[in-house]
């Protein structure tokens, strides 16, 4: 009878720690996703708001690159009685923003009489400190169909061109975009189309320090931790490649939802595979030009946040599991049976 009595207590010592065990888990379940799901607001929340903060940066700087353009462009309107005084207007100010490779106008034909049809001084960097002026307006280079003197015509306002590569074979070739602007005259007409040509450059060293001042600034992290592994910031196309970074790797978005967005200038976020990576991006409109900004945070750094979590909830369960198994130790026979 004993026997029995105590093969009868060692099961209910058993039935009682599984028990426990499964009401653990499933509590642990519980606690670990709505912790997870709060969290996850919390992120979208804080990562939503640094895309903010890094689009009104960019576009302040952005906005500093036209008022130096314009600078320019303002020179060559007052001073356009000859191809000399252009030219002369173009060199005036090219030192205010080394960030610009060169200064064009770009005429109208004939304009000029004695330059043809085609004339396009073109004020440019040779280095640094350097520049050569150049016509480059040409049969060969008719800018007249070029899609930025098409657009500039037609829309008749300042604009960013779309991104493109140039290739001369020397230290200029890269990927370019162009501020540009039409000039009229007292009759309204059109003289020229003024342009600033520039790499994106100044646009990766931007985001650098803007990435950099997001992650170091004390009141944007106070409240979250501080564990939560890197994020980058880049800026895209619309039609989803990667215009610049803060590294040379290479990023092309194919979902149509989110180049639907981009195209809309839309805000929103997504979690989507980038080179093989699962990660989460937020993503906005930039002010002033028709491309979008996106921070990126692998998944796996949202996981690793949540690392401090599953350690409390494994400890606090082999806690609960213990107290348990010290009470059953405490069953006895039941001497009576």
């Amino acid at each position: 009878m004993k026997n029995s009595s105590r093969t009868s207590a060692k099961g209910i010592r058993i039935k009682i720690l599984l028990t426990t065990l499964a009401v653990l888990l499933v509590i642990s379940g519980i606690a670990y996703q709505t912790c997870y799901q709060m969290a996850m607001m919390g992120y979208n929340a804080r990562y939503a708001g640094l895309m903010n903060i890094a689009a009104e940066r960019l576009a302040k700087t952005i906005k500093g690159m036209e008022m130096n353009a314009m600078n320019v462009f303002d020179e060559v309107e007052k001073h356009m009685e000859t191809p000399e005084t252009v030219v002369a207007a173009l060199e005036s100010k090219t030192s205010l923003n080394p960030e610009v490779r060169g200064y064009f106008a770009a005429f109208e034909p004939k304009y000029f009489p004695e330059k043809g049809q085609w004339y396009e001084p073109y004020v440019h960097h040779i280095d640094n400190e350097e520049f050569e002026v150049r016509q480059v307006g040409s049969v060969r280079h008719n800018y007249h169909k070029s899609d930025w003197y098409v657009r500039a015509k037609k829309e008749k306002k300042c604009f960013w061109s779309e991104p493109y590569y140039y290739y001369d074979g020397t230290n200029i070739s890269g990927h370019y975009t162009t501020f540009v602007k039409p000039i009229y005259n007292d009759k309204g007409s059109l003289t020229c189309v003024c342009g600033a040509d520039m790499t994106f450059e100044w646009i990766s060293k931007e985001l650098t320090r803007i990435d950099s001042e997001l992650k170091s600034n004390q009141l944007l992290n106070k409240y979250y931790m501080q564990h939560l592994g890197d994020f980058y910031t880049i800026v895209i196309h619309k039609d989803g490649s990667r215009i610049a970074g803060p590294d040379g790797r290479v990023i092309t978005i194919t979902d149509d939802e989110l180049l639907d967005d981009f195209a809309k200038k839309n805000a929103g976020s997504a979690e989507i595979m980038i080179n093989g990576v699962p990660s989460m991006i937020y993503y906005g409109p930039i002010e002033r030009v028709d491309w979008s900004i996106a921070i990126v945070v692998p998944k796996q750094n949202l996981h690793l946040s949540m690392a401090g979590l599953v350690v409390f909830l494994a400890i606090t369960s082999i806690i609960g599991l213990t107290v348990v198994w010290l009470v059953c130790r405490r069953i006895r026979d039941d001497k009576t049976v």
